[in-house]
């Protein structure tokens, strides 16, 4: 049986009190004491209670909401995946509230809390960069509240997830490189913890493996996705006498910011510097040499998240675990033999 959230009237009995003292006390009316005051307090708080600003509104035909959580809408990817939630939500009779984390794990929390004060049906989430605690999606967890994570994942006992198959993307994108002329390749990615950067490094390295190159850490750079930190790190990977010949980006963010370092150091691409980058955004068709790129189908693991998210609210406590698979898309950037 799906648990109920808590309720005034659940408060209310607990402490032999009347539903409107208990309405009182929380929006700390002079009309109830301080002493009940601070118990009834205290008792919302170890309850999980959550004011519904949309009770009075309540009806048969009120909105039905879910939540989706995003680390920075304004790419590409995150766009293109909440287009996808939003259709298949449309077609299953909901609508959709999107809060942006700006990769913060203050602002998720934030936002998280946000969406379960509204009484959302359900959430779908992708972690911020620096989340790296994750006791607060157990509690959410422990409140019943149905959440599906994409991409960037964790507590896979607990939630479904929808992920790509950076892994194999990743090594097919290292075969290819190292199949049409590059020798020296670098992995530009974002921070180690994260679920999909630890998929995406494992592919690249496995090809390594695969054609029985040594690995050198030093092309492999992990850090905040940012485009200024990542354009200085491939910039001053492209100083040194033994740079790379070849870049696998990890995101649409880290690619733009490679494709710029090695434009403005005076390299040419693919010649001197072969690129691949994560990312489907249609820009890369359209810059000069044409990006070749890993399509993440974000549109598609959109949908995808957002049916787990609605078998969980129609009650299928099943966890599933989907996995999108990615296209490489070939174009001027990587081949050093044409």
């Amino acid at each position: 049986m799906k648990k109920r959230r808590t309720s005034l009237k659940d408060i209310a009995l607990r402490l032999n009190v009347s539903i409107a003292t208990v309405s009182r006390a929380l929006r700390g009316s002079h009309e109830v004491g301080e002493e009940m005051k601070q118990k009834i307090r205290m008792l919302a708080e170890e309850m999980n209670y959550r004011p519904n600003p949309f009770a009075q509104s309540l009806r048969k035909d009120a909105p039905r909401i879910i939540g989706v959580v995003v680390p920075n809408l304004v790419t590409h990817y995150y766009a293109a995946v909440l287009d996808g939630i939003e259709d298949y939500a449309q077609q299953e009779g909901y609508s959709v509230f999107c809060g942006n984390t700006h990769e913060s794990c203050e602002a998720e929390r934030q936002t998280l809390d946000n969406f379960l004060s509204m009484h959302v049906e359900g959430i779908i989430a992708c972690l911020a960069q620096d989340t790296v605690d994750y006791s607060y999606f157990e509690q959410i967890n422990k409140m019943d509240v149905p959440l599906v994570f994409f991409a960037r994942t964790c507590l896979p006992e607990l939630f479904s997830h929808v992920v790509a198959d950076g892994d194999v993307a990743a090594q097919k994108a290292t075969m290819h490189l190292l199949n049409t002329g590059s020798k020296r390749i670098a992995f530009i990615g974002g921070p180690n913890h994260l679920d999909m950067v630890k998929r995406r490094k494992h592919g690249y390295l496995e090809a390594l493996r695969e054609k029985k190159i040594e690995i050198d850490r030093s092309l492999v750079i992990c850090n905040k996705i940012d485009f200024d930190i990542a354009y200085e790190a491939v910039r001053d990977l492209l100083k040194r006498p033994d740079r790379p010949d070849a870049i696998l980006a990890f995101n649409d963010i880290i690619t733009f910011a490679a494709f710029e370092a090695i434009k403005n150091v005076g390299l040419r691409i693919p010649d001197d510097v072969a690129l691949i980058g994560f990312t489907d955004s249609e820009s890369t068709a359209y810059v000069t040499p044409r990006l070749s790129v890993i399509a993440d189908q974000a549109y598609l693991q959109g949908r995808k998240a957002c049916e787990l998210l609605m078998r969980n609210i129609k009650g299928d406590r099943r966890i599933y675990r989907e996995v999108v698979p990615m296209k490489l898309v070939i174009r001027d950037s990587s081949d050093k033999t044409r």
